[in-house]
């Protein structure tokens, strides 16, 4: 770990290296994440990158690398918690930037930076099915990839083709068994960039399509905290268990730490209640994971993912 004078130096170190090596790329600088992260808290990041292409992507791969600067990959922000201290780093966001869509019969391949909910909404027009499940999940395809996100019913898994990865400095095309997708899981990491997916649906009936979306997004506004902000699902559900249950079990509906509660609403959720900090949320996440062990002997595991970056 670096501290004070030295941590200073070697970041106004890479501002005079990075500058140079990010020559056509728009980012900003000192910019605050709890801007770019459903949960609406997190502190600055010392970059924020949004590449507007693979090559852009790659250029600024190679300037944190050759520069030596962190960096991690966001898509919408909708399954992490920045620190309050911020990420040191790079964050390097792939978004509308990289989000084209097309569609041809009954595939579509997607860019990783396009919004699940606008493929949906495509897919719809086009009377495909197999895809309503992910209209109401806040997230690119590239993030959805990554955990194999999924809900009422429907995963990821389901619907891919097909995933191109860059890796080490190549893309490289996975079909959906070698992606080993499970539960919340893939063979994404950090050496593996998701840039592009195609997804094979199947033609269906355009009323029933829209009957079915308009059912689920009902069933997310009576059901989920949507009022407050947050990052979806807290806790992975626990084989043979489900997390919400467990946590109102244990008597902490609505428990508070700071500004960040467990949701009155469902106790799946820990939302920002009132100007929660990272260290909120984190504290609280803590308690219940202690609590529901204590009761049940069970063990939750975090889906949401903290965003980290020691020096």
């Amino acid at each position: 770990m670096i501290h004070g004078n030295d941590c200073y130096a070697i970041v106004k170190i890479w501002g005079c290296k990075m500058k140079d090596k990010l020559n056509g790329i728009i980012y900003k600088e000192y910019e605050p994440m709890s801007r770019h992260s459903t949960f609406r808290i997190g502190g600055e990041a010392r970059y924020y990158i949004t590449p507007a292409s693979i090559e852009k992507l790659l250029q600024a791969i190679h300037a944190c690398k050759e520069s030596n600067v962190p960096y991690v990959i966001l898509g919408n922000g909708s399954n992490v918690l920045f620190l309050d201290e911020g990420y040191k780093g790079a964050v390097i966001a792939i978004g509308d930037a990289m989000s084209d869509i097309s569609i041809e019969d009954e595939t579509i391949y997607a860019q990783a930076g396009a919004m699940l909910a606008k493929i949906s909404m495509l897919a719809k027009e086009h009377s495909l099915t197999g895809m309503e499940f992910a209209s109401g999940i806040p997230g690119t395809i590239g993030g959805a990839i990554v955990m194999n996100a999924g809900a009422y019913g429907g995963e990821m898994k389901d619907i891919v083709v097909s995933v191109d990865l860059l890796e080490d400095d190549e893309i490289h095309t996975y079909s959906c068994e070698q992606m080993q997708f499970a539960y919340r899981h893939s063979i994404v990491d950090a050496t593996k960039i998701v840039v592009g997916v195609k997804l094979r649906l199947k033609n269906g009936d355009y009323n029933q399509i829209v009957a079915r979306m308009e059912e689920l997004k009902t069933a997310r506004v009576m059901k989920q905290p949507l009022e407050y902000p947050s990052a979806g699902s807290t806790f992975k559900r626990p084989e043979g268990y489900f997390a919400a249950k467990l946590i109102d079990d244990c008597g902490l509906r609505g428990f508070r730490v700071g500004g960040a509660m467990v949701s009155e609403k469902h106790c799946g959720f820990v939302v920002n209640y009132d100007h929660a900090t990272a260290n909120d949320v984190i504290t609280l996440m803590d308690v219940v994971t202690k609590k529901v062990y204590e009761t049940f002997q069970v063990t939750l595991e975090p889906e949401v993912k903290i965003i980290r970056c020691d020096l």
